[in-house]
């Protein structure tokens, strides 16, 4: 169930809403919960199995852990906790991808399952670990109510895409929330704010991109191949903030206050500064998990420089059981590297000329547009041709062109590509902040008439997807 859906919006959280505004406040946990199982079921039961086997591990694992904390068992059970989740994981979204390299590497022909992924598995999963590891540390007290630590991992509203919520961030809400106007309020508001995110902007520049990579980039220009990778950026960018901005306000419209996931990413001068903004919750996990762990920093430049490799390979493995994933992954971690080489975070510190900013800006933004046509296109292949195109190392052929630019884009585009522009930037972020009565009708206003047009959109089109729900 998408929420920008009809079923969601008119059905679904309705009567999600009266159960829980009307229920004493002992029994509003179990409503989300009940909630939050039907609709991980809605699309298909099957996916049910291996959250719940996600909820069982977490909950005895903790339990064990917390019972012999700091002994040679309780590490020993967090251990193996961990690894059962990751062997979950590993079997739903690797197994095959890996047997598939087995035999290509050893001519084997091992029978390739068409094994069914999970969705959202990426996500509770690693809320799922990060609770585990926590009890461990002392970071948190073990929940020893199940239904309470299954509310945590499998709560519907950050359930399919994140964010990534740490159980110490939240457990107190758990326990106990209130639930007033202005946070209901805030949170209608900033769901309103992701679903016009989603089905107006993003929406729109993925037909674009649809429409431009299914093409071999020998039949398409240079400015139709830029053109699709730039659609791209920002169809990814409002399609996933926009998913977490829906997220949050329904957080809050239930009285839970998420992290942001998101500050502006597509301002930033730099690939460090971007993985700094963008996926706030992914990095942060893989920080205080993984990089931390492993040494972070603390071991000399040669070590820092492998566990900077490691966490980019992951990053790119999390996101899929592709090579392309898994080069876009380590294209990030060389420019991070070479940045951290050359000391961009002190030259970041410093004030500088307008120009150096600019072109600081205009190297992370070619770094992005190329990086992506990785993460989108189906194969390495085709992100090396396409990438060819872009740079203009290969001339394409006219005769083989298909469309030009126009058909791609038309007026309607045009304005969507502005607003993109320009809400990529801080430019409102004190929208939904007004400072006076005539400035908070005319936020109410606009945000209905996004309200209405976002669903009028979603009943005209069919074309509805969400990024990251395959990761």
């Amino acid at each position: 169930m998408l929420f920008s859906s009809m079923t969601f919006i008119f059905i679904f959280l309705p009567i999600v809403l009266l159960f829980y505004f009307i229920a004493s406040n002992r029994l509003k946990n179990y409503i989300l919960l009940i909630a939050s199982i039907i609709f991980y079921s809605w699309a298909d039961i099957h996916y049910l199995g291996a959250l719940l086997l996600t909820i069982f591990f977490s909950y005895f694992g903790a339990i064990i852990v917390d019972r012999n904390k700091y002994s040679f068992v309780g590490k020993n059970a967090m251990i193996l906790t961990v690894f059962a989740n990751i062997c979950l994981i590993f079997y739903f979204k690797y197994f095959k991808f890996f047997l598939e390299n087995i035999n290509n590497i050893f001519n084997t022909d091992f029978n390739v399952l068409n094994i069914l992924l999970p969705v959202g598995i990426s996500f509770y999963t690693f809320q799922a670990i990060s609770y585990v590891v926590d009890v461990y540390r002392g970071d948190c007290p073990v929940q020893k109510n199940i239904c309470k630590l299954a509310l945590y991992i499998s709560f519907f509203p950050q359930l399919i895409a994140g964010p990534i919520i740490k159980y110490h961030d939240i457990a107190n809400q758990i326990d106990s929330r209130d639930t007033d106007f202005d946070k209901f309020n805030y949170g209608v508001q900033r769901f309103i704010i992701g679903l016009s995110k989603k089905m107006l902007i993003a929406n729109t520049l993925g037909a674009i991109v649809d429409k431009v990579f299914v093409l071999d980039p020998i039949s398409i220009s240079h400015g139709i191949a830029w053109l699709g990778a730039i659609s791209y950026v920002f169809q990814l960018y409002f399609d996933f903030s926009g998913y977490s901005d829906m997220a949050i306000g329904l957080g809050y419209i239930f009285g839970f206050k998420f992290l942001e996931n998101f500050n502006y990413p597509y301002i930033s001068k730099s690939v460090t500064e971007l993985w700094r903004r963008w996926h706030i919750s992914l990095g942060t996990w893989f920080k205080q998990y993984v990089y931390i762990p492993l040494g972070g920093s603390r071991k000399g430049k040669n070590r820092t420089l492998l566990n900077l490799c490691i966490i980019f390979l992951l990053l790119g493995l999390w996101h899929g059981a592709s090579w392309s994933f898994i080069v876009w992954g380590m294209y990030n971690g060389a420019f991070i590297i070479a940045e951290k080489f050359f000391n961009i975070k002190e030259f970041e510190s410093k004030k500088h000329s307008f120009l150096v900013n600019m072109l600081c800006h205009i190297y992370f933004i070619l770094n992005l547009t190329i990086g992506i046509v990785i993460f989108r296109a189906d194969n390495l292949r085709y992100a090396i041709k396409y990438i060819l195109n872009m740079l203009f190392l290969f001339k394409p052929d006219p005769q083989e062109y298909l469309y030009a630019i126009p058909y791609y884009v038309g007026k309607h585009e045009i304005i969507i590509f502005i607003c993109a522009i320009l809400c990529s930037t801080p430019l409102f972020k004190d929208f939904l902040k007004p400072k006076t009565q005539i400035s908070k009708l005319f936020v109410n206003i606009w945000l209905l008439l996004l309200f209405f047009v976002s669903v009028a959109t979603i009943a005209a089109e069919s074309y509805n997807p969400f990024i990251y729900f395959k990761f």
